[in-house]
């Protein structure tokens, strides 16, 4: 054989050889639907959205501002609300402030205050309070009727925020930590406690466990923190933990299909 016979066979040998490694028919079809399975499934991590998520039940507080209600910076006790200006309480389930519902009457202090008098060494404030509604209520309560209520208390210059809750809708409840948690008796029990909220039908649900969340009385801050993971939320959707552990089943799968049909050969 000349020697460009023998490179000849070599590279028909080489290409009989990789041939034979190849895989067809059933084994090939297999290995297919197993990388289309395992591509689906790493897809879900970034589109799945969650039906889930975790909120709070609390009281949360509002300001006056040139844009109307603005969540506020600092508890009721510690603000010091200036003569004209409007403070409000809503009751809602919310995830964080910046989700919280606001009192759903406006901060119109001219429209609430509008009877009361100046007073000299005093100053007045507009009150509203807005109990929600029995969705967002405890179990066994419901919002009292009506369910928004105003008034406009003549404080002394420097009364705080808390103050002229007080004196608009007594009695008020707190918790040990100083976290405003009722309001006129309302709700009865319980104070930030944590819920589930169904993103997709609006249902809530307690969970039975208690946050630190609320309005604080020294200092509210963001009322309730973000219900991100790692912060007690739940998700509706696959968790990454599932769909990595289907992956690695499929890839295991795929590679056994590839074993087998390399030791057949």
């Amino acid at each position: 054989m000349t020697r460009a016979g023998a490179a000849g066979a070599g590279v028909a040998g080489a290409g009989a050889t990789r041939t034979g490694t190849t895989l067809t028919g059933a084994p090939r079809a297999l290995l297919t639907v197993l990388a289309a399975g395992l591509l689906a499934l790493v897809s879900a991590i970034a589109v799945a959205s969650p039906a889930q998520a975790a909120g709070y039940r609390y009281w949360a507080f509002w300001e006056s501002g040139e844009n109307g209600w603005g969540f506020a910076t600092q508890g009721p006790a510690t603000s010091r609300p200036a003569d004209g200006d409007s403070v409000g309480f809503r009751f809602a389930v919310s995830a964080n402030s910046a989700a919280a519902a606001k009192p759903s009457t406006a901060p119109d202090f001219r429209a609430i205050c509008s009877g009361v008098a100046e007073k000299a060494g005093a100053k007045r404030v507009a009150v509203v309070i807005d109990f929600g509604t029995g969705q967002d209520a405890p179990s066994g309560e419901r919002p009292p009727s009506p369910r928004v209520r105003v008034g406009c208390p003549v404080l002394r210059e420097d009364a705080s925020a808390a103050e002229a809750l007080a004196e608009v809708a007594k009695p008020l409840r707190y918790d040990a930590n100083a976290m405003l948690c009722g309001i006129a008796g309302y709700p009865a029990k319980g104070c930030g406690e944590q819920v589930a909220v169904d993103a997709e039908k609006g249902e809530k649900g307690a969970k039975g466990e208690k946050g630190a969340k609320g309005v604080k009385a020294e200092n509210a801050g963001d009322a309730a923190k973000s219900s991100a993971a790692g912060d007690g939320g739940s998700s509706g959707g696959p968790s990454v933990g599932v769909v990595a552990g289907g992956a690695a089943v499929l890839a295991l799968g795929a590679a056994g299909v590839w074993q087998a049909r390399r030791r057949r050969d």
